[in-house]
């Protein structure tokens, strides 16, 4: 020992020289924490496994939003971000001259209730739970974004409104909304729920085609050369599916075990001289105890009902779901509802909420162009356990399908709200609007943007 610390040591008082002694560090106390380190590294990690997805198929399944619905995985964190906060406006039919006949039709005699069954239904649906929501503004200068509500597919097959008038009313309607000649639409939502998307509206090229378009509708090409849906704006939404397969409690109809399934597969939808359909109901003629085809009438004495309709689709192991006039489907969501696997035959299909659901484990995706017998065998050669498995793990997503409030832990509309998240700006700026140094928003006349005047006329 050096002479330094034999000094500290005997000027040190006898106490505090026994207190210091205690403190050092021995072989018992290395050992000791040592055995804490490794104790406590062993019960992390059995501690982690214990609350971790039970097979990497589910953790990569959906990262949803309650663990009562999707297990504990972080939705929509991975997903979508950590905070939902989102203001956005509705305009009134009675604020914008013309917006009511978008809705009603031209003698207002379209109602909301005949407007919701169907697949244009999700035009009535969404503008009225936005009504409802948490998210909505009546200020439109603190708006993110503005909703823009009309029915006019439904309008329009009931008569209410031809194709003129559409083009003519949303010219005129867009011709009165300052904030969406502030943006240049691109913080306008429209929805356009049916195969012809945004087409309805004619000249939706020239007016809207900034703006976010809420539409299951991802490709339109087959009689247009233009493509309705940009993936960089515009948002897919699940299609509609009557209500009665979607509420809580019992259902129109209930899924059966597999066993006691008759056919393979079905597929149940109208030919529309389509290749892909005329292909599967040649098909069902060959091989008429794997694969229903049946002639379905959606008219006339002979008519399916609803319910016949989900007993014919549960009766399957798989649904198949060409393409027919668009690219989308509406049984590849049903499918969900009666625990039939969804098999996709449309090439260019685009699909909701792709940030948070694989659909590589609840679905099947096949080539259009392999329509065939080989699409039967390999169906299946597909085991029973498996099919069961990927229908568990479509119950797991199939709530991102209904359309219910934005406050419920799993909707449609709760996926469709992070999808409008992603779209907001904080800078919005068009061909006709111009900016001073102060921040000050004017039009080509230098006018101060709270001057500005309706009816604006439009480029």
């Amino acid at each position: 020992m050096s002479s330094t610390s034999n000094t500290k040591s005997k000027s040190m008082p006898p106490h505090h020289y026994h207190h210091h002694q205690q403190l050092l560090c021995t072989r018992t106390h290395q050992i000791g924490a040592l055995l804490l380190v490794v104790g406590t590294f062993f019960f992390t990690r059995l501690f982690d496994h214990s609350f971790a997805p039970c097979t990497t198929t589910t953790s990569t399944l959906l990262r949803a939003s309650q663990s009562q619905f999707f297990g504990p995985h972080a939705w929509p964190e991975q997903g979508y971000g950590s905070q939902l906060s989102l203001k956005i406006y509705v305009y009134d039919a009675a604020e914008i001259d013309g917006l009511n006949q978008l809705m009603y039709g031209r003698d207002g005699k379209i109602t909301e209730e005949s407007c919701l069954k169907g697949q244009w239904g999700t035009q009535v649906k969404i503008h009225k739970l936005l009504l409802k929501s948490r998210y909505r503004t009546r200020n439109k200068d603190e708006a993110d974004l503005f909703f823009v509500p009309s029915y006019v597919k439904c309008a329009r097959m009931m008569g209410g409104l031809n194709d003129q008038e559409i083009n003519q009313t949303y010219v005129k309607v867009i011709s009165q909304m300052p904030y969406f000649r502030l943006s240049g639409g691109r913080n306008h939502i429209f929805i356009f729920p049916s195969g012809a998307g945004a087409h309805l509206f004619k000249s939706w090229a020239t007016f809207i085609n900034r703006s976010i378009i809420l539409t299951p509708e991802g490709d339109r090409t087959d009689k247009r050369d233009t493509s309705a849906f940009n993936t960089w704006k515009d948002i897919i939404i699940p299609g509609n599916v009557d209500d009665g397969m979607t509420k809580d409690g019992t259902t129109v109809v209930q899924p059966l075990p597999l066993p006691k399934r008759k056919y393979l597969a079905n597929y149940l939808g109208r030919a529309q001289g389509k290749a892909g359909r005329l292909q599967l109901i040649e098909l069902s003629k060959q091989f008429p105890d794997k694969l229903e085809c049946p002639d379905l009438k959606f008219s006339g004495p002979d008519k399916l009902g609803r319910k016949e309709y989900f007993e014919h689709l549960r009766n399957a192991k798989f649904c198949l779901a060409p393409r027919g006039e668009s690219s989308w489907t509406l049984r590849f969501y049903e499918s969900f509802f009666v625990e039939c696997v969804p098999v996709v035959l449309s090439d260019q299909t685009e699909l909701p909420f792709q940030n948070v659901v694989d659909y590589s484990q609840v679905s099947i995706k096949w080539p259009s162009s392999q329509i065939g017998p080989q699409l039967l065998q390999y169906l299946e050669s597909i085991p029973d356990k498996e099919i069961e498995a990927i229908l568990a793990r479509g119950r797991q997503i199939r709530c991102l399908f209904v359309y219910a409030s934005d406050a419920e832990p799993c909707s449609a509309m709760q996926g469709i709200m992070w999808e409008l998240q992603r779209k907001v700006r904080r800078f919005h700026h068009s061909a006709e609007t111009f900016w001073l140094h102060n921040g000050s928003i004017v039009n080509r006349n230098l006018v101060e943007f709270s001057k500005w005047e309706t009816p604006m006329p439009l480029p």
